[in-house]
């Protein structure tokens, strides 16, 4: 809207803006880095990852409290579990920051709902995806809404980065936020919960993708290439980078450490990978149902691919090479051939956007 709001402006004017806009997004992203680094030392202080602590969820009037002031050992929302990783769902977490009639409207239900997976300190790059891949009207003639799906942040920082959350959502309105704590290991319950939101406000969307905030995301290719508005019904329809054959680590040392005790196969079923994928409405809400029935565990793509198994469904082959789940460097054709590409900083992302955006008839897209 900036841009196109000043085409009548002087250009002394234009500059300004174009200064004042520069100098806004160096902003939010200075602030997501020192963020981060906040929550690197709390974290790092509050000794939680050698703690054998989980969470209770919240009920939205705890929120109010002065979590400041609660003795750095234990809160009050936090309980002894039998396991770290031991997540507790079904469980009815309130939605604190909600938009129940962001799929309403005259355009009818999206064609395509996007829950995108942020953290709580993360406004830059928030800021960056709705200036670039989340900004709703980019495919003409189809109706797309986002949100951004968050938790609860550290416990030290509560108060302060809840207050600067309420004033990004009444900004923009499109925050969901959950009660519970905003960590790697309950990345599960953060997506069941985005789905539950679509069960409850948005039961009529066509397709879900599910999608982390650090990626480059093509949402014409995706739209028009792999998800297909003029085609036949696909009420079984999942697709993204599909992995076969993975089995669990079993390494403690390793990020993705799976305890024999929580997942005993030597196997994982087909799973799509986390970093996006997507799947239509009917199939997100039998996903939703049988997750209801199984043990949660923290790879959120491999307990989505239980559901699968457990549903008696297989991911559908995309493309050929369009979902990347690991870097790929920028080249204006290959990415307009491309839905998705993994461990994209926002910095990078608002500088290869505008040329990404230019029309270049000599691509042809496959």
């Amino acid at each position: 809207m900036l841009e196109c709001f000043s085409l009548d402006m002087p250009n002394g004017n234009l500059g300004n803006m174009r200064l004042i806009r520069t100098r806004f997004r160096l902003g939010a992203l200075l602030s997501t880095a020192f963020g981060g680094l906040l929550v690197l030392l709390v974290y790092q202080f509050v000794d939680f990852q050698t703690s054998s602590m989980d969470l209770r969820p919240l009920v939205s009037t705890e929120l109010a409290g002065e979590t400041v002031s609660l003795p750095l050992r234990k809160f009050e929302w936090q309980s002894q579990t039998p396991h770290p990783l031991d997540m507790k769902y079904p469980y009815p977490y309130p939605f604190l920051l909600n938009h129940p009639n962001k799929c309403e409207g005259a355009r009818g239900a999206p064609f395509l709902l996007m829950l995108v997976m942020t953290r709580p300190q993360d406004v830059g790059v928030r800021q960056v995806i709705r200036e670039t891949w989340g900004n709703e009207t980019l495919v003409p003639g189809v109706v797309i809404c986002c949100l951004f799906v968050l938790g609860l942040p550290p416990p030290l920082f509560t108060k302060e980065l809840q207050t600067l959350l309420e004033e990004e959502d009444k900004e923009h309105g499109d925050l969901l936020q959950v009660g519970f704590l905003d960590t790697y290991h309950n990345l599960t319950v953060k997506v069941l919960m985005g789905l539950e939101w679509m069960a409850r406000y948005c039961p009529n969307a066509h397709y879900v993708l599910k999608v982390d905030g650090d990626v480059f995301l093509n949402p014409s290719f995706l739209v028009w290439q792999v998800l297909q508005p003029n085609g036949p019904p696909r009420p079984d329809f999942i697709t993204g980078y599909i992995y076969r054959n993975k089995g669990p680590i079993r390494n403690p040392a390793y990020k993705w450490y799976m305890p024999p005790e929580l997942y005993s196969s030597d196997k994982y079923p087909p799973f799509c990978g986390g970093p996006g994928y997507v799947l239509s409405g009917s199939l997100a809400l039998r996903v939703l149902a049988v997750a209801q029935t199984l043990k949660v565990i923290f790879l959120e793509d491999v307990f989505v691919g239980l559901c699968l198994q457990q549903l008696g469904v297989k991911p559908t082959p995309s493309p050929f090479n369009a979902f990347h789940m690991y870097s790929v460097k920028y080249e204006h054709c290959a990415f307009h051939r491309l839905a998705l590409v993994h461990q994209f900083q926002p910095q990078e992302l608002l500088r290869i956007w505008p040329d990404f955006q230019r029309v270049n008839m000599t691509c042809a897209v496959a």
